[in-house]
């Protein structure tokens, strides 16, 4: 593993959270990090960093909730992509649970563990485990990437540079991943609710449509 792997999981844990009050002092910071880095997924990080610099707090927000929170296909919540709205969902859910208590580390209670910025800090500061656990996943991190993409969105640099982090991006992870694209998640809605159509930060900012 690269020595600035686990820095750049955590600067990239930082640039997916929600743009709040102290979204410029988290941008500086991690420009000053980053500055000082090389090493796989940093130019990405970088360039997401210089795309938003002047976009007004607010602005970008707006953009964060159309992006991440009215759009199924571009949901920061990864076992979305392989389970869906399925009753197997929450077994996914508790495994990933558990697999954070295991190495001593509880995740917040308002927040499903599945979260990429919460996947992401534990990468950080669990390099081993947490490596592992988003390289299991890294089918629903590259569809994520390629519907950013698709949207035209800067955030698909933040996701460009998680995948530079991981291991090799083998034939079979991107084979799934399109194939993930083609099929959707599965349909089936028993023993799970499905998502709220109201995003988590409907209350702060005017709403948008997704697509």
């Amino acid at each position: 593993m690269n020595p600035a792997t686990p820095a750049v999981h955590q600067a990239a844990a930082l640039l997916l959270g929600y743009p709040d009050q102290r979204w410029p002092d988290r941008l500086a910071l991690v420009r000053e990090a980053l500055a000082e880095l090389t090493g796989p997924g940093t130019t990405p990080l970088l360039r997401f960093c210089a795309a938003v610099q002047d976009t007004p707090v607010l602005d970008l927000a707006a953009r964060y909730v159309v992006t991440f929170d009215r759009s199924r296909r571009r949901t920061l919540h990864l076992t979305y992509y392989t389970d869906g709205d399925t009753r197997r969902r929450g077994g996914s859910l508790a495994d990933w649970k558990a697999r954070y208590r295991a190495h001593g580390w509880e995740p917040p209670e308002d927040e499903l563990p599945d979260h990429l910025p919460l996947a992401l800090e534990f990468a950080a500061r669990c390099p081993g485990p947490g490596t592992q656990l988003l390289s299991e996943h890294r089918p629903a991190i590259e569809l994520l990437r390629m519907a950013l993409a698709d949207h035209h969105s800067p955030y698909a640099d933040v996701l460009l540079a998680v995948c530079d982090t991981l291991p090799g991006a083998s034939p079979a992870d991107r084979a799934t991943a399109l194939a993930l694209a083609r099929s959707g998640p599965p349909a089936e809605a028993v023993g799970l609710a499905p998502f709220s159509a109201t995003p988590r930060h409907a209350g702060h900012l005017p709403g948008g449509t997704g697509r």
